[in-house]
């Protein structure tokens, strides 16, 4: 039998194919009985085998053009999207990612990293002059520390510079993630490098004169920007290292596997660094008080101690 005869006898299944789908049109949000969606697959998985020998065997564009659409039609109507559930949406935000965070192994590794490195370098900088030239040049930190000569009110406020600092901050945090995939080595290198250029500058601009102008301008983005490039260093050592151990699995089973765990890493980073800098346009260079900054970091620092620990603390059922 040549192909355009056998596509005439299916002319029969795609008409019932056709009357199945208005029959599902009109009964949007209503239960449908399983026989009839049964069926429907059915038809719908030979109409799409019979488009490819449609399309294969070059037949009348008519016939092609009529099975395009009836394949799109059934495909809405068997695959058509479901109502948004907010509370599947509430418990996966509110309980199982913060969950998988607080037992994330390598997002502890990238914080005491980072942290360490940090708070070691900026306490070696404040205490020994000549500290900070060791990581930076001496001309590089008298371009940064004149940078912060002026008071803030002359810098202003511009809504321009949240381009600018989602794309500057989510560049550290891009360096950091894409770093990792270096089988995780290169991941913690960058995050060990960054923790040390960020506190031996700290450290530096805590002796400098300018150190009032430094602290108001830095104080209220900081925990959110920081958190987020140790969020980053982290979703990227465990992509990294997913092609090191790989619990059994091929590399590329393994690489899949972490992604899925990354995500919730990867979107929080992300929102984070947002959120940073919006602070950073508005209310960092802003004539606002420092106690008002200050408030500002210590909500900051306490929501995201609230959501990565207290509703990421395991807890029985």
């Amino acid at each position: 039998m040549k192909v355009s005869e056998l596509l005439e006898t299916r002319w029969t299944n795609w008409r019932e194919l056709d009357r199945l789908c208005t029959v599902l049109q009109g009964r949007w949000g209503k239960a449908v009985r399983a026989e009839m969606v049964t069926r429907m697959a059915a038809l719908y998985r030979g109409a799409c085998a019979d488009l490819a020998l449609a399309d294969a065997y070059q037949l009348p564009p008519g016939t092609i053009d009529y099975l395009h659409r009836l394949v799109g039609k059934a495909h809405n109507q068997l695959y058509r999207s479901r109502k948004f559930a907010y509370a599947s949406w509430l418990e996966e935000l509110l309980v199982t990612v913060p969950q998988r965070l607080f037992n994330d192994n390598y997002l502890r590794l990238a914080f005491c990293i980072f942290w360490g490195m940090f708070l070691l370098t900026a306490g070696l900088a404040y205490h020994q002059p000549g500290f900070a030239e060791r990581v930076w040049s001496k001309e590089m930190l008298m371009h940064l520390d004149e940078s912060f000569a002026q008071p803030l009110e002359q810098h202003g406020i511009s809504g321009e510079m949240i381009g600018f600092y989602i794309g500057h901050n989510g560049g550290i945090g891009l360096e950091c993630f894409a770093a990792g995939l270096l089988l995780g080595v290169g991941g913690l290198y960058i995050t060990a490098t960054n923790a040390v250029q960020l506190g031996a500058f700290f450290g530096f601009m805590a002796r400098s004169t300018h150190r009032e102008n430094f602290f108001h301008f830095v104080t209220a983005h900081g925990p959110l920007e920081l958190t987020a490039i140790v969020l980053s260093a982290a979703a990227g050592m465990r992509l990294g290292f997913s092609l090191i151990d790989t619990k059994g699995m091929t590399r590329s089973a393994s690489l899949r596997a972490a992604v899925d765990q990354t995500l919730p890493v990867a979107i929080a980073a992300m929102l984070m660094f947002f959120l940073a800098a919006m602070i950073e346009a508005f209310l960092s260079p802003s004539p606002a008080p420092y106690p008002v900054k200050v408030l500002v970091a210590t909500v900051s620092a306490g929501a995201l101690a609230f959501y990565f620990v207290i509703l990421g603390y395991p807890r029985r059922e």
